[in-house]
C-alpha cells in the first residue's frame, strides 16, 4: 500500500474524513509565495480532538503535516507534502472576549477581520486586535501567530508576538498543551501524558536559553521587526520564560495551533489621515525619523505604479485625489487635529515632501488605505504609468526590514543592487516600521533567470545584514529565505534554532522545507519550465476568500469552500495547464471546479491581480464541447438570444404554455432549475407600441449624437425599458441611432461557443462601426454593455479574425457605455433628463455585476448621486442570478445563497423603497424574492420588481406594465 493510501485508510479509522482528489490536491498545491508542493491529502478538522487525532496518525507513520490557515503565506508556509490541515473551514469561532482582562480567545481558523469585528461588538467598539496585515480580511489569526505578523499600524502596536498570552498546541505526536508567558501546562489537567510532556519541555527549553545566553541576547530582539528565526529572546529570564512568545513566528514547525488567547488594546476614537508625495520613494523613507518623532499610528508607503495600475484597473475614480509626487506615504495620527496640522507644518518646513494634505472624508480615506492594502496584488500585474506596459513580479525578496533610520540608504542601495541585475522592483510597505515590501520581475521560468534569482536574493541578504536589518519583517522565512539564515546568524544561534525546534519536533514531521529541513529557494518554483497561461494570473493572495466588501466570490460566500473561489479555480486551471497541449480540459476536477462559478466577473476589478474567471470558465466550456453534445441548458438558456428572434410571434401561447404544468415539466428537461420565476416573453404588438412612441429625434437624419443598442434581452423581455431609452435619450440629444437587430453574443460567450461568439461579434462590430464612427454606444443590458466593452476586443483579436476586424473591435469597445455612464456624462455636462415626477428620496440599488466589473464599482451611485436622488442604499453584492446560472438545474441552493449576502436583505430593510436593477438578471432575483418572500415584497407583494433607471426616467411610460395581451401568467416554475 502506497503513503497515500495507507494515510488515508488510517486517517478515516479514526473517524476523520481526509480529501485526496486530484482536484483537491491541486487547490493545496499552493499558497501566495512561488512555490508548489503537492500534498498527500488534504483534512478539515472540526475540533482540536480532530487534530490531535490527525497528528498520532502522522506520527505513527512518518506523514509530514503542513497547517493551513487563509493560505495566503508568501513564503510558502501554507504547503507541504504530506497532510495539509486547513483549520479555517470549520475551526474559525471567536470563542470568548473578556474585557475586562483586555482579552480575546479564538481558534487559528478565524479570520482576522472576524475576529476584530466580533471584539468589536462584544466591547462596544473600546477595543480593538491591534494586528492588522493587509490580508486580514481572509489571512487567520493561526497564520498571524505562526509568521508573526504585524500590518499597516505596528508602528504603534508591534508584531502578533507584542499581544499573545496564550496558545493551546497539538504536539507532532498528537498530546495537547498550551504555551503560556511563564511556561507550558497540559490542556487538559487530567491528560497525565500531555503534563509530563509539558514539565519535559519546560525543562528542555530553560537549559537551551541557559546555554545561549549571550548569543540570544546579542543577536536578537536588534530591530522592531526581526521575525527571521526564532523568537528565542522570549525564554530569557528577564523575558520570564514566555513559552507562548517564544513560539509566535515558528511557522508551524513546533506545533498546530488551534486557539489562541490574545490581548486587546484600546480603540482610538478618531484618527487624521495625512497623504504626503514624494518625488520618489527613498525622499519618502527619509522622512520616516521625522515622522515617528510625532508618534503616529501608521506610517505606510506605496509609488505610483501601484495607483496606476489601480486607476487602470478599477477606474480613475478608484483612488481618491493624491497631492503631487510619484510616490506617497500615508500618515495616521491618533494625537488630535491640532496634531496632525503640526506635523503638517513641519513637513513642510523640514521634510522633503512635494506636496501634502489631509484627506478628512471617510469614503476617500478607505479608497487610500485599499491602495495600500492591495499592494500584493497590484504590484504583481503592474502597468507601466510612462508605456502603459503591464509587467509581471514576483515576491521572493519582499519582507526585508531594517531600522526605520537607516530605511532611505538601504532603499538607495537597493535600487542600485536591483540595477546590477538587470531587475525592476516596485516597493511599498510599513516605512514607520522600516518593513519593504518588494516585489522584482524575477523571470522563474528560466534556468538563466532562475539563477539571477538566486544570485540576486543572496546579495539581497548580505545588503540587508550589512543594514543590521532582517531577512523576513513579517510574512516569516519558510521556502523563501530560510536557506538564507546564515547570513544573518552566527553558527550558534543556527545550533539553537535547531534545538528549539527538536525540542518541540524531533523527527521533523511539521512544516519542513522552510526552517526545517530547509529547502533550496529556488527548489519546488511553480512556474519553473513552465509555459505562460492566464490563469496563472492568481498569485495566491486570497481575496476572493473574504465574505464582505465588493463582489467576488459569491460562491464562494455561499460554500465556504476552496474549490468554490477564484483562486480555487485558477489552481485548478494552473495544474492542468502544467500539461502543455496534453492539458485534459475533460477532466472531472475542471468541471467540478467551473460548475459554481456565476461568471458574475467581480474577480477581474475586486481581484487586485485582475482574474478573470468568466473568461478562463468559458475558454475551458469551449475546448470541453468543441465538437460534442453539450449539457441541455446550453440549447435553452445559451442560445436564449436566439429563441427571442421568434417568441414575440407567440408571446401569449408561449407564456401560457410556461405557467402550465406540462409547461413547467418541458422546463426541466430543458435543464432549467425548479422554483423559479421565468420571465414574460414580449409580444411583436408590444415592442412595436413602445418604440413607436419615440419622439423624432430618434432615427433623425444626419449624424447622431448616439448610437442607442437594444439588446436582444431587452427587445425580447423588456419592451417597458426599451421605450423608456427611446423617449429617455430622444428626449436629450438632437439625433439618436438605433441599434434593434444585432446581438452582443453574451450568452455565447457564457456557454462557451467561443466561435458562434465570434461570428456574431465581428457582425455587430461592423454594423456599429458603420454607424456615426464617432457617437457613443449606448448599450441598455449592462452584461451587453460589458461583452461589447471588454469581450468583443478580447475575442476579437489580431490572432483570431485579422488586424481589420481587431482594429474595428477596438474602436467600437472604446465608444461602448452603459446607461449610468452615460447618464452620468450627461450630468456633468448639465444635460441630465428630468424626473417625471421629481427624484426619489431613496432608491434600493443592485448594480449588475458586470457592470461594477466592466464601468466601476462606483459609476451606479455617482450617477444615481448626479441626477439628485437623495439616499442610496447599495446591495453590494451579486444578486445570484447571474445570466444563465440561477435558471440552470442543479445551481438553486448556490443561487439563494447568493441571494441573501446582499440583495434579500436590502429588500427585507427596505420593503416599500424603489428597487433599482439595470441588469435583466437582477430583476429576475427580485421577481421571484418578491414572489416567494412576503418580508420582502414589501406592500406591494409578489408585484414588486426592480426597475431600470431609464423606466424612472421615462416621461411618457405606458399607463400599465401588464398591458401586453400576450403577457400572460408568471409564478414559480
Amino acid at each position: 500500500m502506497t503513503v497515500p493510501a495507507a494515510l488515508i485508510d488510517a486517517l478515516r479509522a479514526e473517524g476523520l474524513a481526509p480529501e485526496s482528489s486530484p482536484r483537491r490536491i491541486a487547490e493545496y498545491s499552493y499558497d501566495a509565495s512561488n512555490y508548489r508542493v503537492v500534498p498527500a491529502a488534504v483534512l478539515f478538522p472540526r475540533s482540536e480532538g480532530e487534530v490531535s487525532a490527525a497528528l498520532t496518525v502522522c506520527h505513527r507513520l512518518g506523514v509530514p503535516v503542513t497547517a493551513r490557515g487563509g493560505g495566503t503565506s508568501m513564503s510558502g508556509n501554507s504547503i507541504g507534502d504530506g497532510l495539509v490541515i486547513d483549520l479555517s473551514r470549520h475551526m474559525n469561532r471567536v470563542l470568548r472576549v473578556d474585557e475586562e482582562a483586555g482579552t480575546a480567545t479564538a481558534q487559528a481558523g478565524v479570520v482576522l477581520t472576524a475576529l476584530r469585528a466580533a471584539v468589536h461588538a462584544s466591547t462596544g467598539d473600546r477595543l480593538t486586535f491591534a494586528p492588522d496585515p493587509s490580508s486580514q480580511t481572509r489571512a487567520c489569526l493561526g497564520g498571524a501567530v505562526g509568521n508573526d505578523a504585524c500590518g499597516n499600524h505596528s508602528v504603534r502596536y508591534g508584531r502578533t508576538a507584542d499581544h499573545v498570552v496564550e496558545l493551546a498546541l497539538v504536539t507532532a505526536d498528537g498530546l495537547r498543551v498550551t504555551a503560556t508567558r511563564n511556561g507550558i501546562r497540559a490542556t487538559d489537567p487530567a491528560d497525565t501524558q500531555a503534563a509530563a510532556r509539558a514539565e519535559h519541555l519546560e525543562s528542555e527549553l530553560r537549559a537551551l536559553a541557559a546555554d545561549h545566553l549571550a548569543a540570544i541576547r546579542t543577536e536578537l530582539g536588534r530591530i522592531p521587526r526581526q521575525v527571521s528565526g526564532y523568537h528565542l529572546r522570549h525564554l530569557l529570564p528577564e523575558e520570564g520564560f514566555d513559552v507562548a512568545r517564544a513560539l509566535v513566528g515558528s511557522e508551524g514547525t513546533c506545533g498546530v495551533i488551534t486557539s489562541a488567547t490574545v490581548a486587546l488594546v484600546p480603540r482610538p476614537a478618531t484618527t487624521s489621515l495625512i497623504v504626503a508625495g514624494y518625488a520618489d520613494i527613498v525622499d519618502a523613507a527619509r522622512d520616516v525619523p521625522l515622522l515617528l518623532l510625532h508618534g503616529p499610528t501608521a506610517v505606510e508607503g506605496v509609488d505610483e505604479v501601484i495607483v496606476e495600475t489601480m486607476r487602470r484597473r478599477r477606474g480613475a475614480d478608484a483612488v481618491a485625489d493624491l497631492p503631487s509626487g510619484h510616490a506617497w506615504l500615508f500618515i495616521e495620527t491618533d494625537r488630535g487635529a491640532d496634531a496632525a496640522d503640526e506635523l503638517v507644518h513641519e513637513l513642510r518646513t523640514a521634510g522633503h515632501p512635494v506636496d501634502v494634505r489631509q484627506v478628512h472624508d471617510p469614503a476617500e480615506r478607505a479608497d487610500l488605505w485599499r491602495v495600500r492594502e492591495d499592494g500584493a496584488g497590484l504590484s504583481s500585474r503592474l502597468t507601466d504609468p510612462a508605456t502603459g506596459e503591464t509587467i509581471s513580479t514576483w515576491p521572493g525578496w519582499e519582507d526585508a526590514a531594517v531600522r526605520p533610520d537607516l530605511l532611505a540608504d538601504y532603499l538607495a542601495d537597493f535600487r542600485d543592487l536591483l540595477g546590477r541585475h538587470g531587475l525592476t522592483g516596485v516597493m511599498y510597505g510599513h516605512f514607520g516600521a522600516g518593513c519593504m515590501h518588494i516585489r522584482i520581475d524575477f523571470d522563474l521560468r528560466t534556468s538563466q533567470g532562475r539563477t539571477v534569482f538566486r544570485e540576486f536574493c543572496t546579495d539581497a541578504a548580505h545588503l540587508v545584514v550589512r543594514y543590521e536589518g532582517s531577512l523576513s519583517g513579517e510574512h516569516g522565512d519558510g521556502r523563501a529565505r530560510s536557506e538564507l539564515l546564515p547570513i544573518m546568524y552566527s553558527d550558534e544561534m543556527l545550533t539553537a534554532f535547531d534545538r528549539f525546534a527538536s525540542i518541540w519536533d524531533p523527527r521533523g514531521l511539521l512544516a519542513p522545507g522552510g526552517l526545517r529541513a530547509t529547502r533550496p529557494i529556488d527548489a519546488d518554483l511553480a512556474l519553473a519550465d513552465v509555459d505562460p497561461h492566464p490563469a496563472q494570473s492568481c498569485i495566491g493572495i486570497g481575496r476572493c476568500r473574504t465574505h464582505s466588501g465588493g463582489v467576488m466570490c459569491p460562491s464562494y460566500r455561499a460554500t465556504g469552500d476552496e474549490k468554490d473561489s477564484t483562486r480555487g479555480r485558477a489552481r485548478v486551471l494552473q495544474e492542468l495547464v502544467r500539461g502543455g497541449a496534453a492539458a485534459d480540459w475533460d477532466s472531472p476536477m475542471v468541471a467540478e471546479s467551473l460548475e459554481l462559478c456565476l461568471a458574475c466577473k467581480a474577480c477581474s476589478s475586486d481581484c487586485p491581480t485582475g482574474v478573470d474567471m468568466a473568461a478562463m470558465k468559458s475558454e475551458a466550456l469551449h475546448r470541453r464541447y468543441a465538437r460534442r453534445l453539450r449539457p441541455r441548458a446550453h440549447y435553452t438558456l445559451g442560445l436564449l438570444p436566439t429563441w427571442l428572434r421568434f417568441t414575440p410571434y407567440a408571446a401569449g401561447p408561449l407564456n401560457r404554455l410556461l405557467a402550465s404544468r406540462a409547461g413547467r415539466a418541458g422546463a426541466r428537461l430543458g435543464g432549467l432549475a425548479q422554483g423559479r420565476v421565468l420571465p414574460q416573453f414580449a409580444s411583436a404588438a408590444r415592442l412595436r407600441a413602445e418604440l413607436g412612441r419615440a419622439p423624432d429625434s430618434v432615427g433623425a437624419p444626419g449624424p447622431a449624437e448616439v448610437v442607442l443598442f437594444l439588446d436582444s434581452f431587452t427587445r425580447g423581455l423588456r419592451p417597458e425599458v426599451a421605450g423608456a431609452a427611446v423617449r429617455v435619450l430622444g428626449g436629450v440629444h438632437s439625433a439618436v441611432a438605433c441599434s434593434e437587430h444585432h446581438c452582443c453574443g453574451l450568452t455565447q460567450i457564457t456557454t462557451g461557443r467561443l466561435d458562434a461568439a465570434r461570428r456574431t461579434l465581428r457582425r455587430t462590430a461592423r454594423h456599429l462601426d458603420a454607424l456615426d464612427p464617432e457617437a457613443p454606444i449606448v448599450v441598455v443590458e449592462p452584461s451587453c454593455a460589458a461583452a461589447l466593452r471588454e469581450d468583443l476586443p478580447r475575442l476579437l483579436s489580431e490572432e483570431t479574425v485579422g488586424a481589420a476586424d481587431a482594429e474595428r473591435a477596438r474602436r467600437v469597445a472604446a465608444r461602448v457605455r452603459s446607461v449610468a455612464v452615460h447618464l452620468g456624462r450627461l450630468a456633468e455636462q448639465g444635460r441630465a433628463p428630468q424626473w417625471p415626477d421629481g427624484p426619489p428620496e431613496a432608491v434600493v440599488l443592485q448594480t449588475h455585476c458586470h457592470e461594477y466589473a466592466t464601468f466601476g464599482n462606483r459609476v451606479q451611485r455617482a450617477t444615481l448621486t448626479a441626477l439628485g436622488v437623495g439616499s442610496i442604499v447599495e446591495a453590494a453584492g451579486c444578486c445570484g442570478v447571474a445570466g444563465d446560472f440561477g435558471f440552470t438545474a442543479g445551481h438553486e441552493e448556490v443561487s439563494d445563497a447568493v441571494a441573501e449576502q446582499a440583495l434579500a436583505p436590502a429588500l427585507r430593510r427596505h420593503p416599500d423603497t424603489p428597487v433599482l436593477t439595470d441588469g435583466f438578471s437582477c430583476a429576475t432575483a427580485i421577481r421571484r424574492l418578491a414572489v416567494t418572500d412576503p418580508a420582502a415584497g414589501g406592500a406591494t407583494g409578489a408585484d414588486r420588481r426592480g426597475r431600470h433607471l431609464l423606466e424612472l426616467l421615462d416621461p411618457d411610460p405606458l399607463e400599465s406594465h401588464s398591458a401586453d395581451p400576450a403577457a400572460g401568467g408568471g409564478g414559480p416554475r
